[in-house]
């Protein structure tokens, strides 16, 4: 069955045009997002927030992924390339991080504090869930699962963001160095898992009969 079934042509049209519209606010922030926390983190001399820039670069690559396949006359012919696409970034996301929290934990230099670093978290922490939400809805009344897997790595945004902001907090005010690789290296374990599910296509969003819950053992009945 065509995972777009269940949505009749009308809905679906305006579906694919809320997806692009999130996507490309998605893509925006990020980008802005990018050049602040790498700026701020040169400034500053903090890891935590140029891999969070970096961070952002890579939510732009899995954004662009579905703003591409939603461009296309069939955007579920396109599906299958955008999720890989967005698990690979999963992965270089979490490969990333793992290398730059292992290199803060054993003496990669201590950062200076950072307004620009903790407005930005603070605001990435208010503005990312409600597109990762919008974008999850929509994805998942669409039957997409790129459009679902992509929302998660904007989620993922979220957790990175309370993470900064822990860090840059905590080492502001009490010189905690530690407290954000190790923080960071529980998201990467996120991220390993997300980008696993991505690559298998199981984003938990294709409809399906609400007939029953019996026997259901995926957790998205």
């Amino acid at each position: 069955m065509s995972l777009l079934a269940s949505a009749g042509p009308a809905r679906r049209a305006v579906l694919n045009r809320r997806i692009r519209l999130l996507v490309t606010a998605t893509i925006g922030y990020n980008i802005a997002e990018a050049v602040v926390a790498i700026g701020a983190g040169a400034a500053a001399g903090s890891t935590a927030l140029i891999g969070f820039g970096l961070d952002s670069v890579i939510e732009v690559s899995s954004a662009a992924a579905v703003a591409w396949q939603f461009s296309g006359r069939d955007p579920e012919a396109r599906e299958r390339t955008a999720l890989r696409i967005i698990a690979v970034s999963f992965f270089a996301l979490a490969a990333y991080v793992t290398v730059e929290s292992v290199r803060a934990l054993f003496g990669g230099g201590e950062a200076a504090h950072s307004t620009v670093g903790l407005v930005l978290a603070t605001a990435s922490l208010a503005i990312m869930p409600g597109l990762s939400w919008a974008q999850r809805r929509a994805g998942r009344e669409l039957g997409s699962r790129s459009a679902v897997a992509d929302s998660r790595q904007t989620l993922l945004c979220t957790y990175l963001s309370a993470v900064l902001l822990v860090g840059l907090g905590l080492n502001s005010l009490f010189g905690w160095t530690w407290a954000d690789p190790v923080a960071a290296l529980i998201i990467a374990a996120v991220a390993i898992k997300e980008g696993r599910d991505a690559w298998r296509g199981d984003a938990c969003c294709a409809p399906r009969p609400r007939l029953s819950t019996a026997g259901c053992t995926d957790g998205c009945c």
